[in-house]
């Protein structure tokens, strides 16, 4: 797989061990070469260059913001927006530039370091700005890094008023660190704007094997996987112990849905209407 392709299914940042799953050494090596893909130090590679992002906040004298400011945190994100997203107080007079996205809002102290965002601003302006499975993406990988604390991230959205602290609060409800990566928290998202209560990570044994699917509703017996074949296809032992895994499932009594990458992120309706159809099949059987 193209490097470029690989680092956006795994959220526009990660590491050179996630990144050597979907693709070659040399295709990394030659990608950074070329400037498609950026080392950004500390064994975590980028599609988004730290220069850019920078370049645009300087033009209008602001900060970086939103999808941008969590991906120059090293936090994954479920798409990064076409032009670098930047903040400027809300009163400042700045000229219009096509080269960034800009949003005006009330900062606070400790809302910025540096010239970006502070990361619990960062989930907070996502949460709230955002459509939800953007939003729900970025907590999740904000927790997951420890670079926000699930109580902190509670207590922050309590005080946001209106109809932006509602969608903040929402996120906020659902976010759990537990989720992989964004793959996993768009399905998620998918999953509760479908109406379904379900757990990340919960732990089932299925014929003596423990197993830790993705998504798991323990009460309707539903499994929901975000499952692609670029995952496994590499490793032959690792799919067939897949296999093994979802059989053991299947004959144990489970529901188990498995869905794509292009599926959640590019279709996620689809989902949604299938997760709307699965239940409304269960519910009819009681």
């Amino acid at each position: 797989m193209d490097p470029v392709e690989a680092l956006t299914r795994l959220g526009g940042v990660a590491s050179f061990a996630a990144l050597r799953e979907l693709t070659s050494r040399r295709a990394i090596r030659t990608a950074v070469a070329g400037g498609s893909i950026k080392h950004i130090g500390r064994d975590r590679y980028s599609i988004l260059a730290p220069d850019q992002a920078r370049r645009a906040a300087m033009l209008v004298n602001g900060y970086a913001a939103h999808l941008t400011a969590a991906s120059l945190h090293g936090w994954e994100v479920r798409a990064l927006p076409p032009r670098p997203q930047v903040v400027i107080p809300r009163k400042r007079v700045v000229p219009k530039i096509s080269a960034a996205e800009v949003r005006r809002v009330d900062l606070r102290p400790g809302d910025v370091g540096g010239w970006a965002t502070s990361p619990l601003a960062t989930v907070l302006m996502c949460a709230a700005d955002l459509p939800f499975a953007d939003g729900l993406a970025v907590a999740d990988s904000a927790l997951r890094h420890d670079a926000v604390e699930q109580r902190e991230l509670t207590a922050a959205v309590a005080r946001l008023r209106g109809e932006r602290g509602d969608r903040a609060r929402r996120v906020a409800a659902y976010a759990d660190g537990r989720a992989a990566n964004p793959f996993e928290s768009t399905l998620r998202a998918a999953a509760v704007e479908a109406g379904l209560s379900v757990i990340p990570q919960y732990e089932v044994n299925a014929r003596g094997i423990v197993v830790h699917p993705d998504l798991v509703d323990p009460i309707a017996g539903v499994i929901l996987e975000a499952d692609s074949w670029e995952f496994h296809g590499k490793d032959r032992e690792a799919w067939e112990r897949d296999c093994e895994r979802y059989t053991a499932l299947v004959v144990t009594g489970w529901r188990v849905l498995r869905f794509t990458w292009h599926e959640v992120m590019r279709r996620p309706e689809q989902v949604r209407a299938c997760l709307r159809e699965l239940y409304a099949e269960l519910q009819a059987a009681h």
